[in-house]
């Protein structure tokens, strides 16, 4: 399995999730994303490596996370994107339904993240 086929991409989200799920996502993240890498989250904000890494640094748990309709587009030879339906969990809190997209790169024979958006699902 090469680092950008779908089952990696998947194998590293899921990874992300459940470090959120643990309360280390911000030493995950901080790890995952490129130097220049970027965050846009459901309000807007557009968050940097550094500000990632702080706003998730002791932020609550999600208790569990749900992932669905998973679609892998290549975008060259070091590149590819996964985009796929969420749904997660925090105590009783209504769901939160997100559409994401992650882009990743290989740098040095390793899996990064460049950027990443939620768009969020209202019905």
């Amino acid at each position: 399995m090469t680092l950008l086929e779908l089952d990696s991409l998947l194998a590293t989200e899921r990874a992300g999730w459940d470090s959120l799920c643990e309360g280390s996502g911000g030493s995950f993240y901080g790890d995952l994303m490129t130097p220049d890498g970027l965050m846009i989250i459901s309000n807007g904000m557009v968050l940097d490596r550094a500000a990632v890494k702080a706003s998730l640094d002791g932020a609550p748990t999600w208790d569990q996370y749900e992932m669905s309709e998973t679609r892998h587009v290549p975008l060259g030879t070091e590149t590819a994107a996964l985009i796929y339906s969420a749904q997660s969990v925090r105590g009783n809190e209504a769901p939160f339904v997100a559409t994401m997209t992650s882009v990743y790169c290989v740098i040095e024979e390793r899996l990064r993240l460049a950027l990443y958006q939620q768009t969020v699902v209202s019905y």
